[in-house]
């Protein structure tokens, strides 16, 4: 069994360039892998493509990497709650490419399976398919979307043993477990790092070949994005 484990998130992201495509688990700021955002904001590391389901709020998540002008583009499904996102993007600061939800998901899975594109129906006759090839199933009109290519994916998991098996923790399993293999390069950042053997078999949602390295992150603030709360009666 292969060891994964690297001692610290600096090791982790080692060989993360300028210019470089990542993509980033995580749903809001549920799941999002924090100490290697975090790392990434210390590194400096500019120009970047991120691909991620949308980007934190102002002031956490990816919002840090868009504070600091160290994002060229997201791809991404939605603003979301970042004002400076909005802003960036209608300003033309930013590059964005909005892909609908399900497609983003899907070209992530077909990058982890290996699949170079698909056809889907999303987004058939609207700005979506533009400069792309449509082909008729069933009596309904699909687009071709390519799998995505990356250099690196980064996803967060509740517990993985050293050997890079990983087990989510509810919803923040989301964007995490396509994007696990997606890249050529992919890194994991857990809470719990335990010994090869220590997880059920039955309940490891990601297989240890799918990751190359694998860290125990210091910290997780784990903030919630939106808070409503049932009026007592």
């Amino acid at each position: 069994m292969i060891n994964k484990k690297v001692n610290s998130v600096h090791e982790a992201l080692d060989g993360i360039q300028d210019g470089m495509t990542i993509m980033l688990g995580g749903f809001g700021l549920c799941g999002i892998p924090e100490n290697s955002i975090a790392e990434l904001v210390r590194k400096g590391t500019k120009d970047l493509t991120c691909i991620s389901n949308n980007a934190g709020v102002d002031d956490f998540g990816l919002g840090l990497l868009l504070q600091k002008k160290q994002i060229k583009k997201m791809i991404s499904s939605y603003v979301g709650e970042n004002a400076e996102f909005e802003r960036q993007m209608l300003s033309g600061e930013l590059e964005v490419e909005l892909t609908p939800q399900g497609t983003l998901a899907e070209k992530c899975r077909a990058a982890q399976c290996g699949i170079p594109a698909f056809y889907t129906p999303a987004g058939y006759g609207t700005e979506v398919a533009e400069g792309k090839e449509a082909r008729e199933f069933n009596g309904k009109m699909h687009i071709l979307e390519e799998a995505f290519k990356a250099e690196f994916s980064i996803v967060k998991a509740w517990k993985g043993d050293e050997a890079g098996n990983l087990i989510f923790k509810g919803t923040a399993r989301n964007f995490n477990a396509p994007m696990a293999g997606a890249g050529k390069i992919t890194i994991a950042e857990v809470e719990e790092l335990l010994p090869v053997g220590s997880l059920d078999p039955n309940q490891i949602h990601i297989p240890g070949i799918m990751i190359q390295r694998i860290f125990k992150g210091e910290t997780f603030e784990k903030r919630i994005e939106q808070r409503t709360v049932r009026v007592r009666k």
